[in-house]
């Protein structure tokens, strides 16, 4: 006798017999699921007969009289399982078993059956809303824009309904056609923060299975990077993002997509800080008032060393009740004070969404680790360690078609890992376009990445005098902290022909220094 364990959350007659109702068994109910999980939990087992379908398509439990020829043949026909029953304390009145019209082949195991039946088994499914400062290709200046702009697109083909709530900055320049595809929507959202009332208005493009929706307002249209301009950081980033985490949370509740809402039953997906205050508001703003009571937060670690510290008296800013400070209040070592009268007292939206959030991920198993330690852990290290219950290290991917050199549309010629002759036609067309000597015997070193002294680019740009001593060529690609960036202006002025910078950041570019 082969023995089965059912676990009732799990479908699994499919492909044991065509029609396979049990009625001998008098239905689900009556073989004893629903009295065995009003008791306490035991375990059970009974045996039923199976037949393999024959040509003539007859099946478990035929409607016909049988003759005795029958019966013996039914006898060599059918074998005897034994059914071992556990039964679920979450599911009483569900349908256990499901059939579907699958041939079974005499002798294979019944186990194998079930294995193979998990493509047809019922997944779960998910309302993920994604809030996120930068969402390639529509918004990008790192990693943080690549993961937001693939990850949603996979959990989409996973099945889950997945909405992605991200600012439209309008720069003036060509970086604004990348919205073109995106439609006003007639809702708008008014928003109390900053002593006042803010309006917001939403665009929407539905693209890859993943609805993109982009926050309207005049914070957002100006030049320079989503962070800042050649000046630095923009003064107002606490209110931009304030603005964004409260719109990410509106969004599920007003915006009909698709003809109608997500609802309340979300995962919020914040990303960094400039989404920090999403964990926040969800406890604070809206289930006093019974709203998003089973939603749930998770809060994205890309870059620690960015928390959203701001003094402490901008936490009316926020628009959160007085009670909420607690949560978001920061206070400065001794060391890292201003002078001997300052008090060090601060808000930190990321401190906030660490304490908040139901689960805390980074970008790499390593960087979960190396948050907890002194050295990167940017002061939050006491406070990650007592939440390491719930902190998870996922290591980023990179989306498999975007980066694919045998299908990739922003190089000169394409190559795989069968044939690599397609390389060096991109690395000579790279040259020649960033007017560098077209040499295929040099070596041709790159770099792309944001220009911060987290990345080394401080040691790799004080290196490079030295490394211009050999005979190769270089590359840069980013965008970040000025001082930088006014580095890699005065190394391409003095090596013409061996260095080359590129302040910014551009899609094809990042595609072809790394194919070349």
């Amino acid at each position: 006798m082969k023995t089965l364990q059912i676990i009732p959350s799990r479908n699994l007659a499919p492909k044991l017999t065509e029609n396979a109702i049990f009625n001998c068994l008098s239905g689900v109910r009556q073989v004893g699921f629903a009295s065995l999980l009003s008791g306490k939990r035991k375990d059970w087992s009974f045996c039923v007969k199976t037949r393999s379908l024959g040509e003539n398509g007859g099946g478990f439990m035929s409607g016909r009289r049988k003759s005795s020829q029958d019966k013996d043949q039914d006898e060599r026909d059918s074998s005897v399982s034994g059914f071992h029953l556990i039964p679920h304390s979450a599911i009483s009145d569900e349908k256990i078993l499901e059939t579907l019209h699958n041939e079974v082949d005499e002798g294979d195991e019944l186990s194998d059956y079930i294995e193979s039946s998990d493509t047809a088994s019922t997944r779960t499914t998910y309302n993920v809303i994604f809030a996120t400062a930068e969402a390639a290709p529509y918004s990008k200046t790192g990693g943080l824009g690549d993961v937001c702009g693939s990850l949603p697109i996979a959990l989409a083909k996973r099945g889950h309904r997945v909405m992605v709530v991200s600012p439209r900055y309008m720069t003036g320049g060509l970086s604004d056609k990348k919205f073109v595809n995106a439609v006003e929507l007639e809702t708008r959202a008014k928003i109390f923060c900053s002593g006042g009332v803010q309006e917001v208005g939403f665009f929407h493009e539905y693209r890859a299975g993943v609805d993109w929706v982009f926050v309207d307002h005049p914070s957002y249209q100006r030049s320079g990077t989503p962070y800042g301009d050649t000046y630095g950081a923009f003064g107002d980033n606490q209110f931009r993002f304030t603005l964004l985490c409260h719109a990410a949370c509106e969004a599920p509740l007003v915006l009909p997509l698709g003809g109608f809402t997500y609802g309340e039953k979300c995962l919020f997906i914040a990303n960094d800080w400039h989404a920090g205050l999403v964990p926040v508001l969800l406890p604070a703003k809206y289930r006093p008032h019974g709203v998003y009571k089973d939603a749930r937060s998770i809060i994205v670690i890309h870059n620690l060393a960015h928390q959203g510290v701001e003094p402490a008296i901008t936490y009316r800013n926020f628009g959160l009740p007085a009670g909420w400070y607690k949560a978001l209040e920061w206070v400065f070592p001794t060391w890292a004070r201003t002078h001997a009268l300052d008090p060090g007292e601060a808000v930190n939206v990321l401190k906030a969404a660490i304490v908040t959030a139901d689960r805390i991920v980074t970008v790499s198993e390593g960087y979960s680790w190396e948050i907890t330690t002194p050295e990167g852990g940017n002061g939050l290290q006491e406070l990650l360690i007592s939440r390491k219950s719930v902190l998870t290290g996922i290591t980023n991917g990179i989306d498999l078609d975007e980066w694919d050199p045998s299908t990739d549309e922003h190089i000169a010629a394409p190559y795989s890992v069968e044939d690599l002759s397609g390389k060096v036609k991109c690395k000579m067309a790279l040259q020649k376009e960033l007017g560098l000597p077209v040499r295929p015997d040099c070596p041709l070193i790159g770099f792309i990445g944001r220009l911060d002294y987290q990345k080394g680019v401080d040691i790799l740009l004080s290196a490079i005098p030295d490394l211009m001593l050999d005979d190769v060529q270089c590359i840069m690609l980013g965008s970040g902290e000025k001082q930088y960036e006014d580095w890699m202006r005065h190394l391409e002025s003095v090596y013409k022909d061996k260095y080359r910078g590129w302040v910014g950041f551009n899609v094809p570019i990042s595609h072809k220094i790394t194919a070349g």
